[in-house]
């Protein structure tokens, strides 16, 4: 087994980290945008905000792998939180601090590995925005200061996420365990049962606020054929994609969720039938005209799509709210696929 570093400060840190309810939240759409300008700026494999925790490193946004988490023992980042400086190893088989090492020859897809620390505000470091590449590069003065810019701005970012009210009512509402045991392992989302706990919360709120609230029902087209044609790696890299594509598209007080398989649920707080059905379209265009990119491949994907849309009136209606939609993503797929229909509509046109 791999031993690993460990700072001075480790229980300050730790209880700094813990204390930011980062760990095992859902993906951040402005994180996520962020790693995927460093990937295609320093043109790498991998771009990565990860957290170093107790025995491993969870990656609160990947670009370019697949899993969620390493070992500690496993990660250069644990190396950068130890020194709390940057950390630049252009080539881990000529590196004087880690040729021969374990941690690289039991981490051959990371050859060049660069990492800024991230700190809490009172200078703790609790990840890296880190970039990794299994061919060794260069990396000048230039390419340092980009970095050192792009970390300042996860860094401030995770700051302000700690201090917003939307991470408070997380914090009140779930422990960290029962937030790991709501979220999706391949696209970062809420699972299932994360939507059925927050369904009805919302639904409760927007009662109460007499605020209209819209559910989007969404499925991806033909999924089967997909993972028969390209195979099941291919479809989880679809299904990531498509996460990320309707999250992009979503605001910060919306909730987004892998309902199951190829099926996603958007909760929209504050949005009539006809927002809900603007961003409908637009998540239906964009699914279309954005393939999926995966091992010199596109993929072209569709979605289908049903809603429903309304001020609840009741705190208990969420599966009512679900089947209302579902029933509408049927008549979607009915109409031939790759559209969207409301609920309102279906209940109109078999008046």
């Amino acid at each position: 087994m791999l031993s690993v570093p460990i700072p001075p400060n480790e229980a300050e840190r730790q209880e700094a980290l813990d204390r930011m309810e980062l760990l095992d939240t859902p993906a951040d759409p402005y994180l996520d945008a962020l790693t995927r300008l460093a990937r295609d700026l320093f043109q790498v494999k991998m771009a990565l905000v990860s957290l170093v925790d107790r025995d491993r490193q969870w990656f609160k946004s990947r670009q370019g792998l697949d899993a969620a988490e390493t070992p500690r023992s496993l990660s250069y980042c644990s190396q950068a939180v130890l020194r709390n400086e940057p950390l630049i190893v252009e080539d881990s088989q000529a590196d004087v601090r880690f040729a021969r090492t374990e941690l690289a020859r039991n981490t051959p897809d990371v050859r060049f590995y660069a990492g800024w620390p991230l700190h809490n505000a009172d200078g703790l470091p609790l990840g890296t925005l880190c970039l990794a590449d299994p061919k060794p590069r260069a990396f000048g003065k230039q390419d340092i200061f980009k970095l050192r810019d792009l970390a300042y701005l996860a860094e401030h970012y995770l700051h302000l996420q700690h201090c917003s009210q939307q991470a408070s009512d997380l914090r009140d509402a779930l422990s960290r365990e029962q937030r790991k045991g709501m979220l999706d392992a391949l696209t970062q989302l809420w699972n299932r049962a994360g939507l059925l706990h927050f369904l009805p919360l919302e639904q409760a709120a927007a009662e109460r606020h007499q605020l209209r609230l819209g559910l989007i029902y969404c499925d991806l087209d033909h999924f089967k054929q997909v993972n028969d044609h390209y195979g099941h790696l291919a479809g989880d890299a679809c299904l990531r994609h498509a996460a990320q594509r309707i999250q992009q598209r979503l605001r910060s007080s919306d909730l987004l969720a892998r309902f199951g398989g190829e099926e996603f649920v958007a909760l929209l707080v504050g949005t009539d039938l006809t927002g809900a059905l603007d961003l409908a379209e637009q998540l239906r265009e964009d699914i279309a005209r954005t393939p999926c990119s995966y091992q010199q491949q596109s993929i072209p994907l569709s979605l289908s799509i049903g809603l429903h849309a309304g001020v609840p009136n009741d705190p208990n209606c969420g599966e009512r709210w679900l089947e209302l939609a579902d029933r509408a993503l049927y008549r979607a797929k009915a109409d031939g696929r790759n559209r969207v229909v409301s609920y309102e509509a279906v209940a109109l046109n078999d008046a």
